[in-house]
């Protein structure tokens, strides 16, 4: 089961969520979302854990538990199935693909430029 893990310190190692989540049930995969350019902690993390009673354990102990100066959020997350492709909606209005020279009222239209004869 997966769960969301959120409002730990920015500071805070791998390890230490490992060990806080294993006192109720196996840790499977932890990871800690960072950002892409400084790689500093988003202040995130998803928690794979192995059985189900271990994680709604987890849950349920750990939500709204105190870590330094603020307080986990621990919620199950909702996977989307991979076997199946985004849905992509269409635009909300047609497109127009009438390409007319829209111009000002009272301008006097340019001259088009003579074609280069080859």
């Amino acid at each position: 089961m997966k769960l969301f893990v959120g409002g730990f310190p920015l500071d805070i190692a791998e390890i230490e969520l490992v060990k806080l989540f294993n006192n109720w049930g196996t840790v499977d995969t932890i990871k800690i979302v960072r950002d892409k350019k400084t790689r500093k902690c988003k202040g995130y993390a998803f928690i794979e854990m192995t059985d189900q009673p271990g994680a709604e354990r987890a849950m349920e102990a750990l939500n709204g538990y105190p870590m330094g100066d603020r307080l986990l959020s621990v919620k199950l997350t909702i996977e989307q199935p991979a076997d199946q492709p985004p849905v992509h909606k269409p635009a909300s209005r047609p497109m127009n693909t009438n390409y007319s020279k829209i111009q000002k009222p009272g301008t006097p239209l340019k001259p088009k430029r003579p074609r280069k004869i080859v």
